[in-house]
Parts: structure tokens; C-alpha cells; sequence
């Protein structure tokens, strides 16, 4: 069956696009939940609505996301944990804790599920952390972690 999705789903499409799925997925998920329309004639000019939309929301997404990643660039943000011998932390620095960091340095505020570290921070010293602001846009944050005074 055809349809036109009103919303992004998972694995199938994003808003306005028009897919082909199985008949009881569209009848008794896709439709009831709101997620889908039939795809009808008179529906198409309508998908092609929501894909303008669509796209133009993106561009301006993709854009406020390129304009904060040149500002976090410039930005080292300061994180400071509990120390034992050589410098080396008790536990570490979680990825949910830099996010805190840079709303209170910054006031952006900053999902720590698109934060990724290739290590655990457990040292002082400076440290790179990959953020993904937006699909296509991607920020390396530096963090400089120091001892509590």
C-alpha cells in the first residue's frame, strides 16, 4: 500500500514522502497512529508541501547548527574533578558532566547522548570530545580537565 508519511518514522521515510509498505503496517499502525495518510492523487500536492518544509527547516537547522560549532570551537571548556596521585582521577569525566559544563560556561545546552569520547577522560589535562550538533554537523569540543581547588 501507499502512503505518504506525516511524520519522520524510523526505517521508513521522513515527512511528505511517499513509500510503499504492507498493507496491515499502514491499516493498523501508520494510519491510526497519525503517522501516515493513503497516498491519494489529490495527496500528492500535499506531500510535496511537506517536503518543502521539510527541506527548508533542515537548511535553517543546518545552518543555526554550523554557526554554534564555529562558536564551540573557539570555546575551552573547564571541567574540574577530584584527583588522587599522578594526576589521576577518581572515576571519570562522563559525557553527561561536560554537557553541564558547557551550559554553565556557554549557556548552550547540549545533549549528552550526541557527545561521543574514543577513551574515558580519567586524566588532567586537555581532551577532545566529538559532538554532533545537527545529522551533517559535527564539532570537536575542547575540555580541560583540572583538580578541584
Amino acid at each position: 500500500m501507499k502512503v505518504i508519511l506525516r511524520s519522520d518514522v524510523e526505517g521508513i521515510g521522513n515527512a511528505g514522502d511517499v513509500v510503499e509498505v504492507a498493507n496491515g503496517y499502514a491499516q493498523n499502525f501508520l494510519v491510526p497512529k497519525g503517522l501516515a495518510m493513503r497516498a491519494t492523487p489529490g495527496a500528492a500536492s500535499q506531500a510535496q508541501a511537506m517536503q518543502r518544509s521539510r527541506d527548508l527547516r533542515g537548511l535553517k537547522e543546518r545552518e543555526n547548527a554550523e554557526d554554534l560549532a564555529r562558536g564551540l570551537e573557539a570555546q575551552v571548556i573547564g571541567v574540574q574533578a577530584r584527583v588522587g596521585q599522578e594526576d589521576q582521577l577518581y572515576g571519570s569525566v562522563t559525557t553527561s558532566e561536560i554537557a553541564e559544563a558547557v551550559k554553565a560556561q556557554t549557556g548552550v545546552e547540549l545533549d549528552r547522548r550526541d557527545m561521543s569520547l574514543d577513551e574515558p577522560i580519567r586524566r588532567v589535562g586537555t581532551h577532545s570530545v566529538q559532538v554532533r550538533l545537527h545529522s551533517d554537523v559535527r564539532v570537536q569540543l575542547t575540555v580541560e580537565v583540572s583538580p578541584v581547588d
